[in-house]
């Protein structure tokens, strides 16, 4: 059985990540997110600097009473204060006092900073790191040595910053992570300067950290692992200071798929676009659509040639299975449409449409005439669903807005306004006449539709609206530029997104609204 080192993934996402700007977890996030994280399958979970403020220190107190099987927990700080005795300094008690079977510290790889920054001599830096490292290796700890901004100091002083290295593993780090801090270098210095560093300790292992300023932190990691490094650094979502760290949700699935080395437990690769969202949400921040491997929009098609072509193989237009990272495929509908999205995205919802027939080009045209009006179904597969199975099926409306009107009032300069909503809507041959006040005048046009149809449709109860966006189209109008308005609902078992498209605001919302609630009372296909 071969003993040869494997590579570790090292997650920083609760400490380097939460210095991300609009990134703030609590204590009870950041005990969540840990848990999270080691039954994914990482090697290594760092969780905060217990130096630096009182919830890294609750947490690492909490931490111990998490199940920790095959992750390690680590604490996070710095070397020894200049001219300080290590075991006196606070910093490093602090960092034992955590009680973690791992303690990274970093230390300075770059004469600007030992000299500028530490106003320190070259010297007693060199004793900060050997002196630190050996303490935590005298106290039982798997020690990890970041060398901060060690391809900058590399660059100005080569011999100096392998010196740094050099301490560290003569004090007996157990890996020396060399850092791009700064985010500045290029992958091609990344590669050159590791295979140094790996000629100079060839049996010591090798670690990387880098950072995104130049929209290069996991192609530099890659680098790097190519080069043989052993650990790399990351966080989810590439949280982290400025632009941000290594993003591990991109990383994670190059080297699996694409480099072949084998990071995770078999099957936990299929979980990454959850635990991406599942991040995302618990920083109470937007997921980004885009995101490659994770994102919404990673493996979706909308030009009608790219649409025809992964309808007939879908590795044509796709570089991995979109399962393989707990994603999925989608087809978009569009003004760049041919029959081949149609066909497809009706068959995504369920629908059969063949491809080729006077029924979808006749949909496909429809399609195309309203987005030139300013509609867009990509966020609105139910506004699509309803085109589409109202032309095939001929079902008829469920209701009909026959009449509304809409009055917002302030009674006096310092009076909060009120909004109240009448409405007539037609059910079969009864029209229902209602109205309900609301907060702003698109809330209590809803309250009077639903108001309306609950008599004639009493499951509308478990319906809810859930978002609500307004988009001018076009500002060449003025104010009487079209207004596009999307609305997404939910009945707590699925969600979905519905379109409509006017001059008039309110018109829009209702237009969306009913499509909503059509949807919802739409019948399903059996």
């Amino acid at each position: 059985m071969s003993t040869a080192p494997h590579l570790t993934i090292y997650d920083t996402t609760l400490r380097d990540g939460a210095q991300g700007e609009g990134v703030h977890f609590s204590l009870s996030d950041k005990l969540r997110l840990a848990e999270r994280l080691a039954s994914y399958g990482l090697h290594y979970v760092e969780g905060g600097w217990p130096g630096s403020n009182d919830k890294d220190r609750d947490f690492f107190a909490e931490a111990k009473k998490l199940r920790w099987t095959t992750c390690k927990l680590a604490a996070f700080g710095s070397t020894r204060r200049p001219n300080t005795e290590t075991s006196n300094d606070s910093q490093v008690r602090l960092l034992l006092e955590a009680e973690t079977p791992v303690v990274t510290i970093f230390g300075k790889s770059w004469l600007l900073h030992v000299e500028k920054v530490l106003r320190t001599t070259p010297t007693e830096n060199l004793r900060m790191i050997s002196d630190t490292v050996a303490l935590l290796k005298k106290e039982g700890r798997e020690a990890i040595y970041d060398a901060e901004h060690f391809f900058d100091g590399y660059s100005a002083d080569s011999d100096y910053a392998l010196r740094t290295l050099e301490a560290a593993a003569e004090a007996g780090a157990d890996y020396l992570v060399l850092c791009d801090t700064n985010g500045g270098r290029l992958p091609s210095e990344i590669s050159t300067i590791v295979r140094a560093v790996q000629t100079r300790f060839p049996k010591l292992k090798l670690g990387i950290h880098t950072h995104n300023d130049c929209g290069l932190g996991v192609a530099n990691a890659v680098a790097a692992v190519q080069e043989g490094a052993l650990q790399v650094q990351g966080t989810i979502n590439g949280y982290g200071e400025r632009t941000g760290n290594c993003n591990l949700t991109t990383l994670l699935p190059l080297l699996e798929l694409k480099l072949g080395k084998k990071v995770l437990p078999q099957g936990n690769l299929r979980q990454l676009s959850e635990l991406s969202a599942f991040v995302d949400e618990l920083a109470n921040l937007h997921h980004d659509p885009r995101a490659p491997f994770v994102g919404r929009t990673a493996f979706a098609h909308k030009g009608g040639m790219h649409v025809n072509a992964v309808n007939k193989l879908a590795a044509s237009f796709e570089h991995i299975e979109p399962a393989s990272v707990g994603n999925s495929q989608r087809i978009l509908v569009g003004e760049l449409s041919g029959g081949a999205n149609v066909m497809m995205k009706a068959r995504e919802l369920g629908v059969t449409v063949d491809e080729k027939s006077a029924q979808t080009r006749a949909i496909l045209a429809r399609i195309k005439k309203l987005e030139k009006d300013g509609y867009e179904f990509e966020a609105a597969d139910a506004s699509f669903e309803l085109l589409v199975r109202r032309s095939l099926e001929k079902i008829p409306a469920p209701f009909q807005i026959e009449s509304y009107e809409v009055k917002v009032v302030r009674s006096r300069p310092t009076a909060r306004e009120t909004s109240h909503a009448k409405i007539a809507v037609r059910i079969g041959k009864k029209v229902q006449k209602t109205s309900a006040r609301g907060d702003g005048p698109v809330n209590a046009l809803d309250a009077a539709l639903r108001k309306a149809l609950l008599p004639s449709f009493p499951s509308l109860r478990k319906m809810k609206l859930i978002d609500y966006k307004v988009r001018i189209v076009s500002s060449r109008g003025g104010t009487a530029a079209r207004i596009r308005v999307l609305v997404e609902s939910s009945d707590g078992a699925r969600e979905w997104g519905t379109v409509g498209v006017s001059t008039n605001i309110l018109e829009a919302s209702a237009l969306a609204l009913t499509d909503s609630l059509s949807y919802f009372l739409l019948p399903r296909p059996t």
